[in-house]
């Protein structure tokens, strides 16, 4: 692999983001809709903080993190006083208590007992933290996320949870080959939100749709998704 220097790498990262954001504007414009409705997350899994740093001066404004212990350890050294940051990683329930209260949302809440646990410590700590459940659309054994049929039921019982406030639905649909296939997981998500918008439960204010990463992106926006998580496609591939 070619090793790059940091202003090579910093060229890339603002070329990269005009890319993505005109790719953006052009599948949200193909199906009437604004790209303002659109919020790019710079996904910063193994990134340097140097170079999240850098996206941030291009304008980025929100961050995701995978890990608890990766976020931790970057946080003292991230220029984040104009930009967010979301967890969007598995979450175990012993690491609630690390994280709540360092991130504005956390993105992967796939069970009541995470649900419970988050809302305990959000409590203790005078908090109300913002949520997204994770559903896992393909069905797929090998990944984390709630099955689509309890979708509602796990909603209804996070209603009644407080210190937590449910902000949307989040997904990473199955590999696909063909955009056909990967458009109905899209879609299927898509009507979910739109079927759990329409419930008006209390305390979920279903306005987020996290959904489309480096690879589909474009599919998911023209499929609804109003959040988009990209890493790879901004900062290059990782290096683990």
């Amino acid at each position: 692999m070619e090793i790059l220097s940091t202003e090579e790498k910093f060229k890339n990262i603002e070329h990269n983001l005009k890319v993505i954001r005109d790719r953006i504007s052009a599948a949200a414009a193909s199906v009437g809709r604004s790209p303002e409705e659109i919020t790019l997350m710079a996904v910063t899994k193994t990134v340097d903080p140097l170079f999240i740093n850098h996206a941030i001066e291009c304008g980025v404004d929100l961050i995701g993190e995978n890990k608890v212990q990766e976020f931790l350890s970057k946080k003292p050294f991230l220029h984040m006083e104009n930009c967010r940051a979301h967890l969007i990683g598995h979450l175990q329930t012993n690491k609630v208590r690390q994280i709540v209260g360092e991130v504005s949302v956390i993105q992967s809440v796939d069970s009541l007992k995470l649900a419970t646990e988050i809302s305990k410590r959000s409590l203790a700590a005078g908090l109300v933290t913002e949520c997204l459940v994770e559903v896992n659309i393909g069905g797929e054994e090998n990944k984390t996320g709630l099955e689509f049929s309890q979708t509602e039921e796990l909603l209804e019982k996070m209603a009644t949870l407080e210190g937590i406030k449910v902000r949307g639905l989040m997904t990473v649909p199955p590999i696909c080959e063909k955009e056909e296939e990967l458009s109905q997981y899209f879609s299927k998500m898509h009507a979910l939100f739109i079927d759990m918008k329409s419930k008006k439960l209390d305390n979920i204010d279903m306005t987020v749709l996290s959904m489309g990463m480096s690879g589909d992106y474009e599919a998911a926006v023209r499929h609804g998704s109003n959040l988009v998580r990209i890493g790879s496609a901004i900062f290059g591939p990782r290096i683990y």
